[in-house]
This record gives structure tokens, C-alpha cells and sequence, in this order.
């Protein structure tokens, strides 16, 4: 999932992902039922007053699971859309719309879904499906996760992506109103685990087609999710209310949930303090983490994360179309030092994409780790000689990121890393709000920006996916025929989970071999959560939180 203000895809992967179903070959598969929330104040007296404020960093691009990308508004699309498959409070996947499925070859997939009603009284259907799948790869839609289901496999989608075949060839189809049917290319023992992401959420399509892009206004909106949208102030909140239509209302506790736009970590912290804010974003600032944990004990939750934070290069644009100005910079940042000082708060440097403790992972380190520090940077001057840059013609070039306290203390110290290091490197630094900086990446109009990428599911394609040449996702348009082919390769049905874990630790090799980013280190997630609120979990390495199951104790 795109960047954090702080986000992955084929697939057919190879172990049974962690959260959840079992990879069996046939049979029918029963989802788990939910896990019970749980928290400090379980036992308390619940509030008579049953509301939560959270702070969601950045205003929304949109509530349209098929027009957005990122971490801001996938936390507000899971309260208000629910997908064939959903994940309980611990990231294990459960049954969402979909109360069963089963597959006798891991290619035809039926999903049986259980009786549910849109916020209007109309009934979920396996149309609804149909037609949400269709608008995703549609190239009329304009999706920038467009690429998911040709990532995951489905029959037809990157055809349909490319504008080859007709939306309605998608291998999608409604067998009744209660029944799908969705077919692969090739076995995918997991593929119910990946349709637990924003982008397969089905919308309503007599309301999208009524009020086209002012769907999404809460007087318009139509969900089948827990919670609607009922007011939204732009860049300040967006209030939702309890949806009485939704399947699980009865076992629903909060009823009514703010989610604030509060962009700076150090104001995130304040209002907190202040009992303006009862759970915070994960951006715990970093210079002041160490006491904000001391002073804050067991409010602060610190979960495990698969996301990685990373410097991407536009391999489009020079100075980094060329190859020894990539590997330079790469080899010249110190990576124990920004995760370990800079960052300092639990991170760990990434010499790989994929966080090493993805499931299905064969982990891959480069020969130049072992190198001492000097090394790193006679070969970095030595690379920019070869390109062209001295004293006399300094590499310059800019810096994008997305407002935040500490993606600007980043880009300072990455900066200056670089200076100090290799002399002649002169870098400026580029600030934008959320929207404009993921239109300029997108569009290809930086030269270097920051980025971060989380897990959509538990599997090392929801990175690697991110750097195929067709990606919807590969907003630096690294290209390699390579890479493309080694993650071709873990498509077959007769690879192994061994085989598909060393295919991946070589396309690992090959994006280290381009230098087609910098990887900066793998994440972790800590915020602030008030010890009134029952059920956070903060065990979700993908921190996929459903306000659901929480509930607020008397206070």
C-alpha cells in the first residue's frame, strides 16, 4: 500500500500467508470467525458516550477505493467498505461479504456470499462485485492500483488494463446474486488473503453512475461497511456514524468516529496530551521518541510493520537515468546511521525491499555491506567521476516529500549525508501536501522523492510487484526485462515455496544491482492509543485497524 504521509502484487506465492486460510489444494475453505477485541480496560464499564477521535494525518485524495493509493485512505476505506475478505483485530484474514469459498485447483475460486445490504436496504450482490473489479482495471477509471488483479493473476486484467480486451473479458463473473466466480491464470492457494486490500472493495453502482465523482460526498454516499460518512470539512476531519445496515451492527460498539487531518506529529502529540485526540497516527516523532515513550509507558503501542521507507529515484529523468549516479548515492548513504540516529526508533536498515520478516522471504544481503564505510565512498567518487561530476560540475538535483516534522528531518540528514560524504553533491529540498506530492510522483515530475510502501498482504510480491515495468505502482519507471522475468517465474504452478523464496531473493539482487532505490530501513509502528480504548490490538504487522472492534470504557 502506497507511502505513509508517512504505501504492494501477482502473486501465487508460496507458503500460506500468515493471516490466515489454509493453502490446501482443494476443499472448501470456512473463514475464522473475528477474534474478540481485547485491551487494558477489557473489564471496564463501557462509556455512556461510545466515540473516538483518531488522528489520520493527511486529508484523503478521495473515498473511492478504485481512485487512491495510500495508507490515509485505506484506514478511513475499511470503516465504510467491506470486500469479499477482511482481517480480524490481530491482521488474520476472516470472512468480509464472503462467508466461505472454496477452490478445486487453486484457480477457479467460488466466494458464497452471506446476506448483507448496502447503507441504502439494497442487497449485496456478486454483481456488485463484478462490476467494482471491472472499474479497478478499467483504464477508463484511472486507478493507481489499476495493475492489482494483474498482479494477483486474474485471467485478463493486464489486457484489460492495457486497453487489449474489454472490462466485461475480465475473468470476473457472477455465477448468482450470491455466488462469484473468479479465475486465474495460474494456481494461487492464498489469493482470498489478497482481497483483503482497498482496491478489490465493491462500490455501489447505481450510485457511482448517479452522481459520478461526488459519490463519495457524505449526503451521496452509499457503503456496506460498519460505519458512513456523515460530515467531512476538508483538511480539518471527517466524522463517520455507525451504518445500521451493516451485517455485524448488532456486535458494533463505537458510534460515531472522527478522524482528524492533523499533519504535524509535534500537534498530534499535543492534542493528545490534551484529550483531544484518543488515538494517534503512527509518527511518533523521532527526536522526541525515547522520551515521549518514557513519559507515555503503556499508552505508547508499538506494533511490528511490514512497510519499508525508501528514497526513490525518476529513472526517467537525469541525473538518475544513469545507472553510476544511482549506485553512488546508494553506496554513500549510511544506512545504520539514518535508521539507528536519525530515525532512532526501533527501525532496522534495509539492504533489501521487503521487509526481512515477510512471509515466504529468502533475504538477500549485497557484497557491499561488508565493505567499511571508506570503501563505500571511494566507490561512490569514483562512480560520479565516471559520470561526469566534480568540484567543478556538482551533482545537483531535488528532494520531494510529503509534509511531515519527520520525513523533513530525513531529507535534511539524507542530504547532508551525501554532502558530507562526496563533496560535490548539492541537493534541494521539495515539500508538498499529500495530493500535489503523490500527483507529482505519479506523473513523474520529481527527480528524486521520498517514498514508503506497506504490506497489502503478508507475501514479499506485495513489494517486489512494485518495480515491474507495468506496474500502476512504479511511479520511478525503473525498467528491467530481468526483473520482470524472475517475478514472471514464481507464477507457475509448479513452483515451490523454496523456489518461489530464491526467485524473489534474486529480483532482490537485481533492484540492488540497478540501484533502482535506496532503501532506507523497515518500519515499525508506534502511536499513542488512550488507555480507555478497549481492543486495540497492535499486533497487525500490516496495521489494518477496524474501529469495529473497539470499544470505549468509562472514564
Amino acid at each position: 500500500m502506497q507511502h505513509f504521509p508517512q504505501t504492494a502484487k501477482p502473486l501465487l506465492f508460496a507458503l500460506a500467508l500468515a493471516f490466515g486460510l489454509g493453502a490446501c489444494g482443494g476443499g472448501e475453505q470456512n473463514a475464522k470467525a473475528p477474534a474478540p477485541a481485547s485491551g487494558n480496560a477489557a473489564d471496564a464499564k463501557p462509556a455512556d458516550k461510545q466515540e473516538i477521535t483518531i488522528n489520520n494525518s493527511a486529508e484523503p485524495e478521495s473515498l473511492d477505493p478504485h481512485k487512491v493509493s495510500g495508507v490515509p485512505e485505506s484506514n478511513l476505506l475499511r470503516q465504510i467498505l467491506v470486500g469479499l475478505t477482511s482481517t480480524d483485530n490481530d491482521g488474520n484474514t476472516v470472512a468480509g461479504i464472503a462467508e466461505k469459498w472454496e477452490s478445486s485447483d487453486n484457480k477457479v475460486w467460488t466466494f458464497h456470499l452471506r446476506d448483507a445490504k448496502w447503507s441504502n436496504g439494497d442487497p449485496v450482490t456478486a454483481e456488485d462485485f463484478v462490476y467494482s473489479m471491472r472499474r479497478l482495471t478499467d483504464p477508463a477509471t484511472a486507478s493507481p492500483y489499476a495493475s492489482y488483479l494483474a498482479d494477483v493473476g486474474v485471467v485478463n486484467a493486464q489486457e484489460v488494463m492495457d486497453g487489449k480486451a474489454k472490462p466485461d473479458t475480465l475473468g470476473v463473473k457472477a455465477i448468482d446474486a450470491k455466488t462469484l466466480e473468479i479465475t486465474l491464470k495460474e494456481p494461487a492457494p492464498f489469493f482470498p488473503d489478497t482481497l483483503i486490500h482497498s482496491s478489490v472493495k465493491p462500490v455501489h453502482k447505481a450510485t457511482v453512475e448517479k452522481h459520478g465523482e461526488k459519490w463519495t460526498q457524505p449526503e451521496n454516499f452509499v457503503g456496506n461497511g460498519a460505519y458512513l460518512p456523515k460530515e467531512w470539512t476538508v483538511n480539518d476531519k471527517i466524522v463517520l456514524e455507525r451504518n445500521p445496515q451493516y451485517f455485524d451492527d448488532a456486535n458494533t460498539k463505537i458510534n460515531r468516529v472522527t478522524f482528524l487531518v492533523i499533519g504535524q506529529a509535534t500537534t498530534d502529540m499535543d492534542r493528545f496530551r490534551a484529550g483531544e485526540v484518543d488515538v494517534t497516527y503512527n509518527d511518533i516523532p523521532n527526536q522526541q521518541f525515547k522520551q515521549i515513550k518514557q513519559e507515555m509507558g503503556e499508552q505508547m503501542k508499538i506494533a511490528p510493520s511490514l512497510c519499508t521507507y525508501y528514497y526513490e529515484f525518476n529513472h526517467t529523468k537525469a541525473p538518475f537515468d544513469d545507472a553510476r549516479v544511482r549506485k553512488a548515492l546508494s553506496l554513500a548513504f549510511d544506512r545504520e546511521l539514518f535508521a539507528e540516529k536519525v530515525v532512532g526508533r526501533g527501525e532496522t536498515p534495509a539492504y533489501q525491499y521487503t521487509p526481512t520478516a515477510t512471509q515466504g522471504m529468502k533475504n538477500y544481503e549485497p557484497e557491499w555491506k561488508s565493505w567499511d564505510k571508506a570503501k563505500r565512498i571511494e566507490e561512490a567518487k569514483k562512480l560520479l567521476a565516471e559520470a561526469g561530476y566534480s568540484e567543478s560540475k556538482p551533482l545537483k538535483f531535488e528532494l520531494l516529500y510529503n509534509t511531515s516534522e519527520n520525513h523533513k528531518t530525513n531529507a535534511v540528514a539524507a542530504a547532508q549525508m551525501w554532502k558530507e560524504a562526496l563533496g560535490f553533491v548539492d541537493v534541494t529540498l521539495n515539500n508538498q501536501e499529500w495530493k500535489t506530492y503523490l500527483d507529482t510522483r505519479r506523473n513523474q515530475k520529481h527527480q528524486m522523492s521520498r517514498g514508503g510502501w506497506c504490506a497489502d498482504y503478508n507475501e514479499a510480491s506485495t513489494f517486489l510487484n512494485t518495480f515491474k515495468s507495468n506496474s500502476s505502482s512504479n511511479y520511478g519507471k525503473y525498467q528491467s526485462a530481468e526483473f520482470d522475468g524472475l517475478l514472471a517465474k514464481t507464477l507457475g504452478g509448479d513452483v515451490s515455496p523454496e523456489q518461489r523464496g530464491e526467485l524473489y531473493r534474486q529480483a532482490e539482487a537485481v533492484l540492488d544491482k540497478d540501484a533502482a532505490t535506496i532503501f532506507a530501513y523497515h518500519y515499525i509502528s508506534p502511536r499513542l492509543v488512550k488507555p480507555y480504548v478497549v481492543g486495540y490490538s497492535g499486533k497487525d504487522p500490516m496495521d489494518n485497524y477496524q474501529v469495529k472492534n473497539w470499544s470505549i470504557a468509562a472514564h
